[in-house]
């Protein structure tokens, strides 16, 4: 009896080996070769390429008709149809990516509520059974609709066919890493079961003219799972971050073919599901307590100013290596501040506990956050406070000096609307906007002038 051929290939990045070991050697990562049938099909993949297929035909790209198909769907919720573009566009293939138990199913499902209002859509779960998903309906506000039909399945096969129908205008599938095809031998979640599956319901939204969502896990580092093409091939790529105990939930299009990928949605969780966030500013800092350490940032989220508090506590060490932790800023950036902190104001913090923590969980990636973080480390480490009306924005540099920020004068417009009277920014910000901006050229003059008194 002749041994079937199988290969070994790695779950991560789909590098393939002929042999099983421990780590994969194009992506470095641990345990994630798994073992796959070979498929034999008779003859050479060269033969074939030479003797099949036919020459194209084509056409000037002016002579080719428009589309007429940019009615889009609107989802119910307005920041969301921003972040896609202005909504669900016919034809699209979206994934959405997020922690385990963040609110995909919940915004997904309210999201198709919303739709099935207008047209008939269709809902299929690879996860869960149809009761689970109608007593999550039960609680949703407005999830009831007559439009809107559920299927529980695993083979893509059979939901490419429910696509090609065209009996439905969007269908979503949760989530593609239960999904598997017949003609793929390897286990759902492999790289070719994702790939292939990928590819089969891809080709059907594409031929049916239906808009389809897919939902995607993630890694525990927060990347999306499975094989990088799978990001490649589908028209809008959706991150949902956030605490899921608690806290803002932001949603953010990384990639998208349709629209920018600038805007943001902010939500918040409760008992009749995720609401938008219409005046996140406001809400982040209505339970402020102004005391040393605190900090209002003007930061920029997409293309939204958002004011959020920055909080430091800092604390003399009991261990011979201090303590350094961030919550909602990145670890090593904080690192870095704090060495420059050391070094451009004599700032002693070489024996000091350092905890820095955004308000309301948001993770913070603007770069001009950095003076508000040295400030609030500052400020905590002296006992002294900030003024009540001052925002903080700026970039900080390994000279000390303050660099300029992006988008200043949303930044400050924000901060006007809510009753603050004056920002500490850079030089640049003071342009074109008056007497409301307190210009610092570095980080030392910044300290000595506001929060030394």
């Amino acid at each position: 009896m002749v041994k079937a051929k199988t290969k070994f290939v790695c779950s991560n990045c789909g590098a393939s080996y002929s042999k099983w070991s421990g780590k994969c050697a194009e992506c470095g990562q641990w345990n994630t070769l798994l073992e796959q049938m070979v498929e034999d099909s008779g003859k050479s993949a060269v033969a074939l390429g030479v003797k099949s297929g036919k020459q194209l035909k084509t056409q000037s790209i002016n002579s080719i008709e428009s589309s007429e198909r940019s009615a889009r769907f609107k989802t119910g919720f307005s920041q969301l149809d921003e972040v896609l573009g202005g909504g669900i566009l016919p034809a699209s293939v979206s994934l959405l990516a997020g922690q385990p138990g963040i609110g995909k199913s919940t915004i997904l499902l309210q999201l198709a509520s919303n739709i099935a209002k207008d047209a008939p859509v269709l809902y299929i779960s690879g996860e869960e059974s149809a009761a689970q998903v109608k007593l999550r309906a039960k609680r949703l506000a407005n999830s009831h609709s007559e439009n809107l039909n559920f299927a529980s399945s695993t083979s893509a096969n059979d939901i490419a066919a429910t696509i090609r129908s065209q009996q439905y205008k969007l269908v979503i599938v949760d989530s593609i890493q239960t999904l598997s095809l017949e003609e793929v031998s390897s286990a759902p979640g492999s790289v070719s079961q994702v790939t292939n599956s990928g590819n089969v319901l891809i080709r059907a939204a594409k031929s049916s003219d239906t808009a389809v969502m897919i939902v995607g896990h993630v890694t525990k580092d927060g990347t999306l799972a499975g094989p990088k093409v799978l990001e490649h091939l589908v028209d809008v790529v959706l991150n949902f971050e956030g605490d899921r105990y608690g806290g803002f939930k932001t949603l953010r299009a990384v990639k998208n073919r349709f629209g920018s990928t600038n805007d943001i949605a902010i939500f918040e969780m409760d008992n009749e599901g995720l609401k938008p966030v219409l005046n996140p500013s406001q809400a982040l800092l209505a339970e402020r307590l102004n005391t040393d350490g605190s900090i209002v940032l003007a930061t920029i989220e997409g293309t939204r100013p958002i004011l959020v508090e920055i909080q430091a506590l800092v604390n003399t060490t009991s261990f011979g290596y201090p303590k350094r932790t961030a919550s909602g800023f990145d670890l090593n950036r904080l690192n870095l501040l704090v060495a420059v902190l050391q070094q451009r104001t004599k700032l002693n913090l070489a024996d000091k506990d350092i905890y820095v923590n955004v308000v309301g969980g948001l993770k913070l990636q603007d770069p001009a956050a950095d003076l508000a973080v040295c400030m609030a480390i500052a400020s905590a480490a002296s006992g002294r406070k900030l003024d009540d009306h001052l925002i903080v924005f700026g970039e900080v540099g390994l000279g000390g000096e303050i660099r300029s920020a992006h988008s200043s004068e949303r930044r400050i417009s924000e901060a006007k609307k809510l009753g603050f009277t004056a920002a500490i920014a850079p030089k640049t910000a003071a342009k074109g906007i008056g007497k409301f901006v307190l210009p610092v050229a570095d980080l030392r003059s910044a300290l000595i002038k506001y929060i030394n008194k």
